[in-house]
């Protein structure tokens, strides 16, 4: 059990990547560490071993590990930034393991382990760099993909039970997420999906069972890429996807697979050098299995995000289209209990929210305020007591709809409620609102009620 605890460590990694033994790594080490001025290192094969251990590890000293970045290729200022081994990952940044592995069992295993190792410490990046064409490749490998066999590993045998457990853990973390913000559940989500892979890789279980564990990497990763984006962290929220939607391919649930399409497709049109292009195809291909698809919420979201990516394009009709037909499926009837656990914040007031953001981003404030206004007045209403972040935002482009229109006191009080609910919640996403909430109203500096705000909340 310790051994592969201890293979999956980030320099144990990096020593198979260079072919590396310990006093081959050490040797490297120990002259770096006399040419950087450190003085002499003694090279143990077992200080590896302690480095790596599961139970107890020791942490080199600074200079040890300068030295080591230094043999790496990685700078100084990373090993001041991150704690050990977090720095470790920079040197294991070849992200083939998601795009090229085989859309088999033991490809999604390979690609579950890299993205649980943290794709946030590989993302300096924060944009997207997923072309049209591996999007493209994608897409057609989940179309045609077959569920996965129960592997018959030998290990434990593992029953409903476990499956059941997870998926209630998995509520709690998407409930954490609304409470706390994305910056506190993304190492939660990382590590649920590090002990469903250890399961999917060491243990026996029934069909049905192994496929609802596929499902719950799925979801897990889905979350863990929802969580990197919320925090700014876009090509590594891409990593997480790509993965879910690999382990959601080997669960031969459709509806997983649309629920992760319609999350990266809010990250490609979010971005900011938005492709809504490529939102749409994103969409287009979780709609060809619309059949499939059990959750008339999912199908909503759908739709949701096709008005979202419409309305970025600049392309109304389209947009109001997607719109009417997001309606359309929350107008099912489906009660919520009887719907997918993880679409509870699916309601009609939320399509009226989405469907004000798209008419603002079409320069439409005045239809902006009346959808905003549906929102809060439905009889299946948005519930801004869930999710205040949610909320937030979307008041914060409530708050530009006014600006727009010239209403400075609406804009103001509407921004004020913005700025309070943000209180205690991390999300870049929400921060980013903010400030360009701030910026807009820079503009009107001279008028006393916007100066009073912008002072107050500087």
């Amino acid at each position: 059990m310790h051994t592969k605890v201890e293979e999956r460590h980030p320099l144990t990694q990096v020593m198979a990547l260079y072919g590396w033994t310990n006093e081959c790594l050490l040797r490297r080490v120990a002259g770096r560490h006399h040419d950087l001025g450190y003085g002499t290192m003694a090279v143990r094969k077992e200080k590896v071993s302690r480095w790596t251990r599961p139970c107890r590890p020791q942490t080199p000293t600074i200079p040890t590990q300068l030295a080591l970045a230094d043999v790496l290729h990685i700078a100084g200022h990373e090993v001041h930034a991150r704690p050990w081994p977090q720095w470790l990952w920079l040197a294991l940044q070849d992200d083939t393991a998601l795009w090229e592995s085989p859309w088999t069992p033991a490809g999604t295993i390979h690609a579950l382990d890299y993205t649980a190792g943290g794709l946030v410490e590989l993302d300096r990046r924060g944009f997207l760099t997923t072309t049209t064409a591996t999007l493209a490749a994608v897409l057609a490998q989940w179309a045609t993909a077959a569920p996965a066999a129960p592997a018959a590993t030998g290990g434990r045998r593992i029953g409903a039970a476990v499956a059941d457990r997870f998926d209630s853990r998995l509520r709690d973390l998407r409930h954490l997420d609304d409470d706390l913000g994305s910056d506190h559940v993304y190492d939660a989500a990382r590590a649920e999906t590090r002990l469903i892979t250890r399961l999917l890789r060491e243990t026996t279980a029934d069909e049905e069972t192994r496929r609802r564990l596929h499902t719950c990497a799925a979801e897990a990763s889905r979350l863990a890429g929802w969580c990197a984006f919320d925090s700014g962290h876009n090509a590594a929220a891409e990593g997480h996807f790509v993965t879910a939607l690999r382990a959601a391919a080997d669960s031969g649930d459709r509806t997983a697979g649309a629920t992760v399409l319609a999350f990266w497709a809010n990250v490609r049109y979010s971005d900011t050098r938005p492709d809504p292009r490529g939102a749409l195809d994103l969409i287009a291909a979780a709609l060809a299995h619309r059949t499939d698809i059990t959750s008339p919420r999912v199908l909503t979201m759908l739709h949701i995000r096709q008005a979202r990516a419409h309305s970025i394009a600049q392309e109304p009709t389209a947009a109001y289209r997607a719109i009417d037909a997001a309606l359309s499926a929350c107008d099912q009837d489906t009660p919520p209990g009887e719907d997918l656990p993880s679409m509870y914040w699916i309601t009609t007031g939320e399509v009226f929210q989405a469907a004000a953001s798209a008419a603002l981003s079409l320069g439409d404030p005045r239809r902006a305020l009346t959808y905003f206004s549906a929102a809060a007045t439905h009889q299946d209403p948005y519930d801004p007591g869930k999710e205040p972040r949610g909320t937030a935002i979307y008041l914060a482009r409530q708050a530009e709809a006014y600006l727009a229109l010239g209403d400075l006191d609406g804009a103001v009080e509407t921004a004020r409620r913005s700025v309070d609910l943000m209180g205690g919640v991390t999300s870049a996403r929400g921060t980013g609102s903010l400030t360009g909430l701030h910026a807009a109203f820079a503009r009107y500096r001279a008028i006393p009620v916007v100066q009073t705000f912008l002072t107050e909340t500087a």
